[in-house]
This record gives structure tokens, C-alpha cells and sequence, in this order.
């Protein structure tokens, strides 16, 4: 008995130590810190989304995914496109059996910049009482075509606010929606809406490596390549949001775990390697992404965001969001046995980080999806700032962290183990 356990033991160790040596010859620090210096370099121009400085990252980024070896994601292209849609309320009127409605009590979804709408324009009525869910009917009509006036008891006036605030931006909807608080359906109605629109092309960056036995499951690695851009000059006459830790850290992982991965070429499952825009506007590239997928086809999501200083229990840690919400985390740990890195529980649960970065689109849909990061929420000196330059950063504890990810994800790479999903409220 002892000495199978010994044995075990030494396969567990043995099996650690190959795939430690197979990061440490791929994942250098020099190469860590080529990527990271040349995303950060003040010629980005801090990555904002409809610059120069963004484009020039995006290139960069499908570059290195090219030289890495992995496919593009389609039509031979590494980029991932779409439109992102600004809207600007003007003028509303509404009423129902002759009453008119104040504004908080109605609202239209649509892309269009003038919607003219009543009881005889063809639209589909829906009903939702005061003990349903407003969001639940709303939000499925946005990826469809149709017509719709939905008529809903007043007790959903504050969901109505918050859909219409997160309509402000969003992506090429063709669907027209009407939402009218009202105790009961009415016979008559009618609704002028009046709104501006303004299109803004963006993409995200992606690049896959298919898998051999599991092509259909899928395992994400990612993080955000645009940040803040250019801004009003500190006293030292720096303007330039370079966004080195958030998240050139992140996508410098990316690239080498492609490039690790793509060495290895020994995963089960298919790997997405992907670079998001528009997260500092609000997550809108990876909300766009995450649509693109049946979300019970997603085995797993490694995003990563600020990594390249010192965690809070110093070098050789990380922390992953949500950790209690699925056992990814636990899998990640167990992969590491043998080694001085640790993976420890987010220490910020009142942030509710799990569902404010990329990972949240996917999260909700009950994906293991989590995010890994280091950086010290309260009290991260040069976050969001003019300062967060390559020079800040922990080139040999980032070049660490990228190594134990590449090293923990190994069994869910190889489909021997398959997280939980996350059960939500």
C-alpha cells in the first residue's frame, strides 16, 4: 500500500515537473516582457476604443496570435467585428385608452431614431403581472426581429429604468420593443419615441486552437485590450493612459498561454484565445463574444485582468473571482501541487468583482467563468491612472502567475476534469 501510494505520488510529482519545464522554456520573461512593454508603450495611445492607438493594438495582438501558431476565428481573420450602438433619448409621448403616460412609465427599444406605434401597427401583445419578471421577458425579444408592446403591472417602474439605462449603448438590435406600465391590457394605445443613434465599429481579437477528441467544448482564455486613451495632462505633463496592469498584463498572458498551448498541442478540448474591446465602456466585447456561444458547450473561462503586481499575500498568488461558485478553483490548486504558488478566494466579495469584469456575461449563464487577478482593490496605487507604465510592474511574478495558469488549467485543457457550474441567484 505504501509503496503504491509512493508511486502515485512520484507519477503526480513527475507529471508536475514536465509540464513546469515545458512553461518555463515557453514563457519567458523576456518574451512577458516584450508583449507587455510594447502594449503599454505610450504609441497605443492608452488603447481607447475608435483610436489609432487601438487599432495599432489589435494588429499587434493578431500578429502574435499568428506567430503563435493558433487559427483565426473566421474568413481567415483574427478579428472578431461588430457594431456598437449609442443611443440618446430626445422626446417621448405616450397613452393608453386616451390617458396620457409620464415617461416613467413607458419606454421603446429600438433602433430606430423616430418609432410611431398603436393598437393597429401589427405588434405583438405580451402581458407580465406584478408577481413576474419584467427583465425575463425583455431581454430574450432584444436577439429577435419582432414587434412586441408589452403591457406590465406598475410595480416593475424601477426594472423599466434600469433596462432603459442599459439600452444607452448597445448592439445592432432589429427587434422593437414597447413597455407600457399599466394595471391592464388597454384597447387603445399609442407612442412617439424620438432618439438619436451613433454607430461606433469595434472588434475583439481572437484566435482558436481546435481540439482533438472534444472539438465541440470549449475552453476560453482571455482578458481586455483597450483602456482610458488619452486624457487631461498631470503635473508632469503625462496624458497618456497606458494601462500596462489593466489589462496589457492580461493580454500578454493570453498571447503566451496561445503560445504554450500551441506548442503543447496536446488538448482534448478546443481553446479560445481571446482579446476584449470596450471593457473600461462597459464589457461591451465580451458581452458580444459570450453571444456567439451555447454556453452549455463552455467547459471553462480563464480571464484575466491585472496581474502584474504583487497580490496581497505577496509573490507566487493570485486570487479568482467567485471562487465559491464553482470547484475551477479547487481543480487549478490541486494542478499545483507540489509548487509555491496558490490560488486563494477573492478577498474583495463586497466589489462583487465576479460579475464586473469579462467573465460575467458567461457566469450568468452558468459557465464556470472566472476571473484571475492580483491586484489590490483597495489600495492599488496606479490604478486607473496616467502612471500605470511598464515600469510598475512585477516582470518576474508576472511571468510566474502566466506559468501557473498555464500549468493549473492543464487537466481542464485535457478534458480529464470539467468544473461545476455556477449556480446563480
Amino acid at each position: 500500500m505504501i509503496k503504491r501510494l509512493l508511486c502515485c505520488l512520484l507519477i503526480i510529482a513527475g507529471s508536475l515537473a514536465g509540464f513546469t519545464q515545458s512553461a518555463d522554456r515557453i514563457i519567458t520573461i523576456d518574451e512577458v516582457s516584450r508583449i507587455e512593454k510594447t502594449l503599454s508603450a505610450d504609441d497605443m495611445e492608452g488603447r481607447a476604443p475608435g483610436t489609432p492607438g487601438i487599432e495599432k493594438a489589435a494588429d499587434f495582438i493578431a500578429q502574435e496570435f499568428k506567430k503563435a501558431g493558433i487559427d483565426p476565428v473566421a474568413n481567415n481573420s483574427y478579428f472578431q467585428e461588430f457594431t456598437m450602438q449609442r443611443i440618446r433619448f430626445q422626446s417621448a409621448e405616450a397613452s393608453v385608452d386616451g390617458n396620457k403616460l409620464e415617461q416613467q412609465l413607458f419606454a421603446a427599444f429600438s433602433a430606430e431614431e423616430v418609432l410611431t406605434a398603436s393598437e393597429t401597427s401589427g405588434y405583438e401583445v405580451k402581458q407580465v403581472g406584478a408577481s413576474e419578471k419584467l427583465v425575463e421577458v425583455i431581454r430574450p425579444l432584444f436577439a429577435t426581429d419582432k414587434k412586441v408592446v408589452v403591457f406590465a403591472d406598475t410595480v416593475h417602474r424601477a426594472m423599466l429604468m434600469r433596462l432603459k439605462q442599459s439600452f444607452r449603448t448597445a448592439f445592432n438590435h432589429t427587434a422593437k420593443v414597447i413597455v407600457l406600465l399599466t394595471p391592464a391590457v388597454p384597447s387603445k394605445w399609442q407612442i412617439e419615441y424620438r432618439q438619436t443613434i451613433t454607430k461606433q465599429p469595434l472588434k475583439n481579437v481572437v484566435g482558436i486552437l481546435p481540439g482533438k477528441s472534444r472539438k465541440d467544448e470549449y475552453v476560453i482564455f482571455s482578458g481586455h485590450y483597450d483602456h482610458l486613451g488619452i486624457g487631461r495632462p498631470n503635473s508632469a505633463g503625462d496624458s497618456i493612459y497606458n494601462g500596462a496592469n489593466d489589462d496589457a498584463s492580461g493580454i500578454t498572458a493570453v498571447i503566451m498561454l496561445a503560445r504554450y498551448y500551441a506548442k503543447q498541442r496536446n488538448n482534448e478540448r478546443t481553446l479560445i484565445f481571446a482579446a476584449f474591446t470596450a471593457e473600461e465602456r462597459g464589457g461591451f466585447g465580451s458581452q458580444y463574444f459570450s453571444r456567439q456561444f451555447e454556453p452549455e458547450k463552455v467547459m471553462a473561462m480563464f480571464n484575466i485582468e491585472m496581474i502584474g503586481t504583487e497580490s496581497k499575500w505577496g509573490t507566487n498568488s493570485a486570487f479568482i473571482t467567485g471562487y465559491d461558485k464553482t470547484d475551477m478553483g479547487a481543480i487549478m490548486q490541486k494542478n499545483l501541487e507540489g509548487s509555491q504558488f496558490r490560488f486563494y478566494p477573492d478577498p474583495y466579495p463586497e466589489q462583487n468583482l465576479f460579475y464586473r469584469s469579462d467573465n460575467a456575461t458567461l457566469a450568468a449563464l452558468g459557465v464556470p467563468a472566472h476571473t484571475i487577478s492580483t491586484s489590490k482593490m483597495d489600495s492599488e496605487k496606479y490604478y486607473h491612472t496616467v502612471d500605470d507604465e511598464f515600469e510598475t510592474l512585477d516582470m518576474k511574478n508576472m511571468t510566474e502567475i502566466i506559468k501557473s495558469i498555464a500549468v493549473s488549467a492543464a487537466s481542464i485543457v485535457a478534458g480529464k476534469d470539467t468544473p461545476s457550474r455556477v449556480k446563480n441567484d
